[in-house]
């Protein structure tokens, strides 16, 4: 069966690394899944990537960071996640469109319902079945994020506090908006209990 699955959160939530270790329990059960993620996903979306986390590119307006984050959205969408769904696929997407909902929408201050419509017209309206949201105390995913010198550090880990504070803020908030879809995962648990957590979940929505 298809279905779509989106990992949120903060910056150093783990998300990532649990996606890659709960794709390899989904894979080991015959589970026929895409792996993709946000920004980028297909070569020209991974373009606008470069472009959006550039380090160098602090003088970037964010209603430009929205619109380019929507636009590599767009291309993702109509080159890898579409086709996938309509075979079949199970995919697991690393960020999707809650992001630029708490990035720009909230931390930019641009507004939540300003960048969903902006992407509603990008998407066609296509929302995720399943959007885990990966909850962490800011502080502690910058510490992980120090920590970890393997990691990509893009220019948003270089936001202050405060900033990381209100992406926090502003997913709660999206999450009780779309109530449906959204799981609340405690990120600050061990990575076993979170890998655990994530897989029962999703194993919960495909019987």
């Amino acid at each position: 069966m298809s279905l779509f699955i989106t990992f949120e959160g903060g910056e150093g939530c783990g998300k990532s690394t649990v996606l890659r270790l709960v794709n390899e329990k989904l894979l080991s059960e015959g589970y026929q899944t895409v792996v993709t993620r946000e920004p980028g996903g297909t070569p020209i979306a991974e373009q606008i990537r470069n472009v959006i986390l550039d380090k160098n590119n602090t003088a970037m307006d964010s209603r430009t960071e929205a619109l380019l984050y929507a636009a590599s959205r767009r291309q993702h969408l109509v080159e890898k996640i579409w086709p996938a769904l309509k075979e079949g696929k199970l995919i697991l997407c690393d960020r999707y469109l809650d992001s630029s909902l708490a990035y720009q929408g909230g931390a930019r201050g641009l507004g939540i319902d300003n960048v969903l419509n902006v992407n509603r017209f990008a998407t066609e309206d296509t929302y995720p079945d399943l959007t885990l949201l990966f909850d962490l105390e800011p502080e502690l995913g910058l510490q992980r994020i120090a920590a970890n010198a393997s990691r990509e550090v893009n220019r948003l880990d270089l936001e202050k506090l405060e900033f990381h504070a209100e992406v926090r803020q502003t997913f709660k908030k999206i999450a009780e908006r779309f109530p449906d879809r959204f799981v609340i995962i405690d990120a600050s648990k061990s990575l076993e209990e979170v890998v655990e957590n994530v897989y029962q979940t999703i194993k919960s929505r495909l019987k």
